[in-house]
This record gives structure tokens, sequence and C-alpha cells, in this order.
């Protein structure tokens, strides 16, 4: 008998709810992201050596593929892979904000474009790291995440322009005096040494070693988070798309075991090679 009232017990238990998971971004955002992160790599491994030519480390690099002829031409072909994914990218933002109308692209919660919101959200922060707040409410994008967005576009402005402005020295000099493509050589360094220093310090701390995504956010490789996560890390636009009774629209599946092993191998590949960079760049630097 207690076996019997037991089994019966149960069957009438519901089924552990299933973790539910929402898709954050595309398959072509994130295509779109492994672009973005594979040139910059190449880029970031082909320019310090050129930078620091004189260092131990960039002179063995160059003996190993041939010199730094080699070095220039595969920085090169980065830059040009870079460039002509952010030119898609710029196209498709235009095309969706001004051809198709869609709303939010240029203004509101879900544009990458500034407002009143996130400064809020910057000094609130500060408060919070301070003791002396409550943690701010995220709605789809963080403050800190539209910083890195429109850093790209700053880079792509000073530093591609600078780069090609060297590059085709003898077209840009018809209309530049001699003193600018100078001035580009300088500004392409120390702006090229920047953003390295930014990425592989700020952008990495902020991505993926913070308590909420140490040791690596995932979102970016599989597209997905549970729902606990996106309720945890963006309440606000959660609480808007319950609200609006939008959420289930943003159902995915859950990621295959072995993708998300082996986005860990090439998220971590990525991290390593980026703190190999930056202790090589501060020891040229500093030496």
């Amino acid at each position: 008998m207690p076996e019997l009232a037991q089994a019966s017990l149960e069957t009438k238990m519901p089924a552990p709810a299933t973790e539910r998971f929402f898709v954050r971004f595309t398959r072509q955002q994130r295509a779109m992201h492994a672009v973005l992160f594979t040139t910059f790599l190449g880029l970031a491994g082909t320019g310090l050596p050129l930078r620091f030519s004189d260092s131990i480390w960039a002179r063995g690099l160059a003996g190993a593929v041939g010199g730094f002829g080699a070095i220039l031409s595969f920085h090169k072909f980065c830059a040009l892979a870079l460039t002509v994914a952010f030119l898609i990218h710029v196209k498709e933002i235009f095309t969706r904000g001004l051809y198709r109308r869609e709303k939010g692209i240029f203004w509101g919660a879900t544009s990458m474009v500034a407002n009143w919101k996130d400064a809020k959200d910057l000094f609130a922060h500060m408060r919070w790291f301070l003791g002396l707040g409550p943690k701010p409410q995220f709605e789809r994008y963080a403050y800190w995440e539209k910083f890195d967005y429109w850093a790209v576009f700053w880079g792509m402005i000073v530093i591609g322009f600078s780069g090609y402005a060297m590059w085709f020295a003898p077209f840009f000099a018809r209309f530049l005096p001699g003193w600018a493509l100078n001035a580009a050589l300088v500004i392409h360094s120390e702006e090229g040494l920047l953003a390295i220093l930014f990425i592989f310090s700020i952008h990495f701390v902020n991505t993926h070693l913070r308590p909420d995504s140490f040791p690596m956010d995932m979102v970016i490789f599989t597209g997905v988070e549970s729902e606990k996560e996106f309720e945890h890390k963006r309440p606000q636009e959660y609480a808007r798309m319950v609200r609006e009774g939008k959420l289930d629209a943003r159902l995915g599946e859950a990621p295959a075991t072995w993708y998300v092993r082996f986005a860990r191998i090439v998220g971590f590949t990525a991290i390593f090679i980026g703190v190999t960079l930056l202790v090589l760049t501060l020891t040229a630097y500093f030496d």
C-alpha cells in the first residue's frame, strides 16, 4: 500500500519544466562578430610586431613567417576583410532603419544609440560599485555595450583612414600635405595601440570576467541565453517583453553540447591570444 500511494503521488506531481532559451543574437550577427574578432586579432597580431619591430619577440616572429614584409601583407589582408564586414554592417543598419522602417534602430530601448537612461545607468553603476545605491536595471543593451559598439566606428574612421592613407600614400599625397601623411603614421600607430589595450583589458573584463559571465559569456557564440540569465542580466528588457506579450516570440533552442564546447575552445583561444599580446605590448612599450 505505501508503494501504491507513493506511485499515485508521483503520477500526480507535474514533471519539472525544461529550461527555456531565448534568442539574443541572430546567426548573421554572430557571424559578423566572428569576422570582427578574428580580423582584429589578426590586425593586432601583425600590427604589434610592426610597431615594436626592434623587440626580440617581434624579430623572432618575423623570422618565423618570412619577414616583416609577410607580416605587413597579412595585416593589409585583415584590414580589407574588416573593412568589407564593416561596410556590410553599415548598409544593413541603414537598410533596416530607412528602407524597411524598422522601429528601434536609431532610437529607443532596442537601439545601440546612447540615450539619457545610459547616462543615468552609468552613474548608478558607479554608486553601486561604491556601495552607495542599488544596482541599475539594464535594458537590451547596457551602456558599456553601446560604448564597445561605437568604438568600432571610431576605430574604422580614425585607424582605418590613417592606415589606408599610408597604404595608398601616392594617391592621398595628391590632396594632402606631407605632414598629414606623417601624422597618419603616428595616429595609426597610437590609436591602434589604444584599441588593442582597450579590447584586451576593458572589453575582455566587461564581457567575460564579470561575476555574471565568468569565465566566459557564451551568448555571442550560441546566440541564445537561458531564461534565468536573461531575466537576471536584463531585467527591464525581460519585463518589457512579458508586458508586451512578445517573450514567446524570442524562444530559441538550447545549444548543442558539442557546439558549446567548440565555442568555449574558440573563445578561450581568443582570450589567450589577446592576453598574450597585451603582455607583449606592455613589455615592449615599457622596455
